[in-house]
């Protein structure tokens, strides 16, 4: 099944080539090697509304995610152990479909903290890591929706948008400006709250792996190896910044 697309899914935005997605992964890269320099003649702008407004859209639009995947899933009977693709034109198997079409969608969307980072010359934030995850993902989640818009993969859509409402809602605090700093104490745990969250969606996907489930183990393989590679990137974040930058 995973060497087909979904039919339901495959004429969507952005869904029916690989060309959409490579070319916006494309710009992005350009953006990240040619917007420092462009900006060096350039003040840093502050962008305070923008960001205030933009953070707190990511808020709303996770919150509706995750809603959508935790209601779907517990209507659909979803399974946390095993939970194959419904390949179904069904009333919650599209609305599982659609939900993890508007996660993927997100992802390009979020691509804008570089360009804010970029834009405020916040270079030194725009390190491998965050480069690497924000580009990453595009492809991830357009081969998700393209050919498994459902199952299993549920669970890290909605994991995902979880997290994320409240990593955009410290965003949103920190875009107020340096009064907001002290009410910032939480970034540490907010860091943490992430790796757990790798560490279920490794624990989730590495358990199909030697079960029978119906569902591709290629992608189950592919989601663990990435997530690994995640959180190492992740760990090494968290020591350099909160143990050995205390130091």
């Amino acid at each position: 099944v995973f060497c087909f697309p979904d039919p339901r899914t495959d004429p969507w935005p952005l869904v029916y080539s690989p060309l959409p997605i490579t070319l916006v992964f494309t710009s992005y890269l350009l953006v990240v090697a040619l917007g420092p320099s462009c900006m060096r003649r350039w003040r840093p702008l502050e962008l305070r509304a923008p960001l205030l407004a933009y953070n707190l859209a990511m808020v709303a639009l996770s919150c509706y995610m995750f809603y959508e995947f935790l209601v779907t899933s517990v209507l659909a009977n979803y399974s946390y152990l095993c939970q194959p693709v419904d390949y179904s034109r069904s009333e919650l198997g599209m609305r599982m479909a659609r939900v993890c079409w508007w996660f993927f969608f997100s992802k390009v969307i979020e691509l804008l903290d570089t360009v804010f980072l970029i834009l405020r010359k916040k270079q030194e934030q725009v390190t491998f890591l965050h480069v690497y995850h924000h580009g990453s993902m595009l492809f991830n989640w357009w081969s998700g929706v393209k050919y498994v818009p459902g199952g299993q993969a549920f669970f890290i859509g909605m994991l995902n948008s979880f997290v994320h409402i409240f990593m955009y809602g410290y965003y949103a605090l920190a875009s107020l400006g340096p009064r907001m700093r002290r009410h910032l104490w939480w970034k540490r745990y907010l860091t943490i709250l992430q790796m757990c969250q790798f560490v279920a969606i490794a624990a989730h996907s590495s358990y199909n792996l030697f079960t029978e489930c119906p569902f591709p183990d290629g992608f189950n393989t592919a989601v663990f190896l990435y997530i690994l590679s995640l959180l190492a990137l992740f760990l090494h974040f968290y020591y350099w910044t909160y143990i050995r930058g205390k130091q």
